[in-house]
């Protein structure tokens, strides 16, 4: 009997629990989050949907100088303004060739700015709160500022870096596939 007793304590328990989570979140990150992404619509709109669609149509042109532009400054520009996971749009002015590699840099920074920017990826937060509050356990919010600056430089080095590597495997394959066609 009194096994069905600790059961049901637990079970109820459990939820209990979660709707602590749940009020926590309403009352923190959940209006955060909002307030973020006013701001970035609000910015948008300031400076005007078609100069962001004109940094995309800039980042398709051809030469090693467009480089960055493509799988460094429209990835960050894509999260930041269109958010996860509308920022895999922005590709759409690029050309073919280029588009994996786009979407591959873009993909891979919907997580690194999360310490700093929670908008970019809210569904993601608590993966970034997890890994925060399991590697500063015991120290404040400065050395979680830390941690988030270091996540999201490390986060700008490997997009451009695989953008660069996807780019020259896309080259690859596409060249293959010509050359099977004739």
């Amino acid at each position: 009997m009194e096994f069905l007793v600790d059961a049901a304590v637990w079970f109820i328990g459990l939820f209990q629990k979660g709707a602590e989570t749940f009020v926590g979140l309403v009352t923190g990150i959940v209006p955060l989050v909002i307030v973020l992404l006013t701001a970035f619509n609000a910015l948008v709109a300031l400076i005007g949907q078609e100069r962001i669609d004109k940094i995309g149509e800039a980042a398709g042109k051809e030469g090693f100088l467009y480089t960055p532009l493509r799988y460094l400054v429209l990835p960050v520009v894509s999260v930041f303004v269109l958010t996860n996971p509308m920022a895999y749009t922005m590709g759409r002015f690029l050309p073919e060739r280029y588009k994996p590699a786009f979407y591959d840099a873009a993909v891979s920074f919907v997580h690194p700015p999360l310490g700093i920017f929670p908008h970019v990826n809210p569904g993601e937060l608590f993966v970034w709160a997890g890994i925060a509050q399991g590697i500063t356990a015991g120290y404040g919010s400065e050395e979680t500022a830390a941690l988030a600056v270091r996540y999201l430089i490390v986060g700008l080095i490997v997009i451009f870096i695989r953008g660069l590597v996807t780019e020259r495997i896309t080259a690859f394959l596409l060249a293959r596939r010509v050359a099977y066609a004739a």
